[in-house]
């Protein structure tokens, strides 16, 4: 009889009642429900009950057919949960701490196998053997792949981190999206430096975009935020931004979270700026580039896409502490059941949606 490997070995966990799952199943079809009455957990899986999960801009675009996506699919990937069980060796949090039953987590969108040449240089979210959460066909002990679903089945290679049970589900479901993605353009734009007295310039304030602010502005940099909704221009002035429809000077740091402004973003970078790009994560016309211009002016573009599980942790850290200063539990609007996956879907594509809306499986 063949020995099963390591990543092979299953821990058997029986579900009363089952798991369900909500499976979206290409453009222009509603989704359907699918039970998993058990889960096959691997040495070092998880199994995480969903407290909340929140839609992202990505979900949308992937029902929409606005980007491709394997189906049958489970969307989601902005989630908070509580682990209900854990593989026979194990699951240590990304501070190296054992996880145990019944800890309130958070958890990256990746899967990553930790050898490979590009997780060995750090680029642990470009893993030669990526997976992602919300983003994977379903399959065979793999079932339960994304936070639209009572369960989340989490491989061996995800980063997980402990969160609070005082913080509102509100704030940290988005954390393994929007917030670490926001903590990963900032942190590439400092490079290491103090942000005390830097100039900041945000395009967009998207939940990204108002979380770099905040991110930014907390760490005493002087921000200012550009977005044509004079409704959001206002709430990025109590993430510690100042709003504006257009650059009142150059910037040391440009961060473009709209994905619209790229031009834009890399004009408006003072002499040896910055430019983080982290919002052209869809299709969108080519963006015409002068070298000679990006040369003389000693700029740096860098791109940003996902984060590592240090970053995680960051970005979940600073909702814990400081980031509390700040209104992150307001960007939910409205809660759907789980059984409402297509209603709250079109809640979020609605003109003058809130930036988040959430499904509550419970």
């Amino acid at each position: 009889m063949r020995v099963l490997a390591p990543h092979e070995a299953r821990y058997d966990v029986n579900l009363r009642p089952a798991a369900t799952a909500r499976v979206w199943l290409g453009a222009g079809q509603e989704h359907e429900t699918v039970a998993v009455p058990g889960v096959a957990l691997g040495y070092n899986d998880a199994l995480v009950a969903v407290e909340l999960s929140t839609i992202c801009g990505s979900d949308v675009h992937t029902v929409a057919g606005h980007r491709s996506a394997p189906a049958p699919l489970v969307l989601g990937h902005e989630s908070v949960g509580r682990i209900i069980a854990l593989g026979e060796h194990g699951v240590k949090s990304v501070d190296g701490v054992e996880l145990r039953l019944g800890d309130r987590v958070v958890w990256s969108v990746t899967v990553s196998c930790g050898e490979c040449d590009r997780c060995t240089a750090g680029f642990t979210q470009k893993c030669r053997t990526l997976a992602k959460y919300g983003h994977e066909r379903i399959g065979p002990r793999w079932e339960l792949t994304g936070g639209f679903a009572s369960h989340v089945h989490l491989r061996a290679g995800t980063a997980i981190v402990r969160v609070p049970e005082a913080l509102p589900s509100a704030v940290l479901a988005p954390a393994s999206c929007a917030t670490a993605t926001a903590w990963a353009a900032v942190s590439r734009g400092a490079a290491g430096r103090p942000l005390e007295g830097v100039r900041v310039l945000v395009y967009g304030a998207g939940l990204v975009g108002l979380s770099a602010v905040a991110i930014a502005a907390d760490a005493g940099a002087q921000v200012t935020v550009i977005d044509p909704s004079a409704q959001r221009r206002a709430f990025a002035e109590r993430f510690g931004g100042t709003a504006a429809t257009a650059p009142m000077a150059p910037a040391d740091i440009v961060i473009e979270a709209s994905g619209h402004a790229v031009a834009d973003a890399i004009a408006a970078a003072d002499v040896g700026g910055t430019v983080v790009l982290v919002g052209s994560v869809f299709p969108a016309d080519r963006v015409p580039f002068d070298a000679e211009d990006a040369v003389r002016r000693l700029l740096t573009i860098a791109g940003v896409h996902n984060y590592t599980g240090r970053e995680l942790a960051a970005a979940a850290g600073f909702l814990t502490g400081t980031g509390r200063a700040y209104p992150f539990a307001e960007v939910v609007g409205e809660v759907f059941a789980l059984a409402e996956v297509d209603e709250a879907i079109a809640a979020a594509s609605a003109p003058g949606a809130p930036l988040r809306v959430a499904i509550n499986p419970r």
